[in-house]
């Protein structure tokens, strides 16, 4: 990602559109039938990028809307295209960057065993793997956030950019949802600690919370709520 970039996020759980407060699986906030529409409507909009989640993937490992990931990249007439959500395996990976998708964002998957970080780099090139590095207490989490690590985002950010990841995807889990703005200190931090582009979500509510987050040196930011909510606009935000 050379240039900031604001990216709506399109979050599939049970073969619908959702936000979560603070990745809950039982706490929606929005919930959509449509999520193909969800996606053509960004699109529509202007969106440069897109940032599909597989919750069901995340939480359970498996790719349960495959099928709906694939048919929104299918549509999605070239748009950047980030993926992640129970990508577990190099099939996985390999059927994603296939259909063109840009990034494919590796979470759990990397945690538990980072050579799998180095394998994908060498193999696709390091722009198209992100890792995926959700917080919660100042420690990462895995399994859909229901699991804490030992360390420390900036600690394993180092790790990762040695094994070859192009970029870092940064969440703040108790900002996640809930519409009370951004705690910019930690991706601060983050951003600090390498070199490689970070991009940065959870918890944007406002318009000066994607300044901040970008004033913070983020190359760009995952925007969900506070988007289907119409907090502001898509245009709007990528005024910012």
């Amino acid at each position: 990602m050379s240039i900031f970039k604001v990216i709506p996020a399109v979050d599939l759980k049970n073969g619908r559109c959702v936000q979560l407060v603070q990745g809950v699986p039982t706490r929606e906030r929005v919930s959509i039938e449509d999520p193909v529409g969800v996606a053509m409507r960004w699109v529509e909009e202007g969106a440069e990028a897109l940032h599909i989640i597989d919750l069901d993937g995340a939480i359970g490992g498996v790719r349960a809307n495959k099928d709906l990931v694939d048919e929104i990249i299918r549509r999605s007439g070239g748009v950047e295209v980030q993926v992640g959500g129970g990508i577990r395996t190099h099939a996985d990976v390999t059927s994603l960057l296939e259909i063109g998708v840009e990034r494919v964002i590796i979470g759990t998957a990397a945690i538990q065993n980072p050579e799998f970080v180095r394998d994908l780099s060498d193999e696709f090139g390091k722009r198209h793997i992100t890792v995926a590095l959700d917080a919660r207490d100042g420690k990462v989490t895995t399994h859909g956030w229901r699991e804490k690590t030992s360390l420390t985002p900036p600690e394993y950010a180092r790790e990762f950019e040695r094994l070859g990841a192009g970029s870092i995807l940064f969440t703040n889990i108790e900002t996640e949802g809930m519409l009370q703005g951004v705690r910019p200190e930690p991706t601060a931090e983050l951003v600090r600690a390498v070199r490689i582009p970070v991009i940065g979500s959870g918890g944007i509510t406002t318009l000066e919370d994607v300044a901040i987050l970008k004033e913070s040196g983020v190359c760009g930011v995952v925007i969900g709520t506070a988007l289907y909510l119409e907090r502001f606009s898509l245009e709007d935000a990528m005024k910012v």
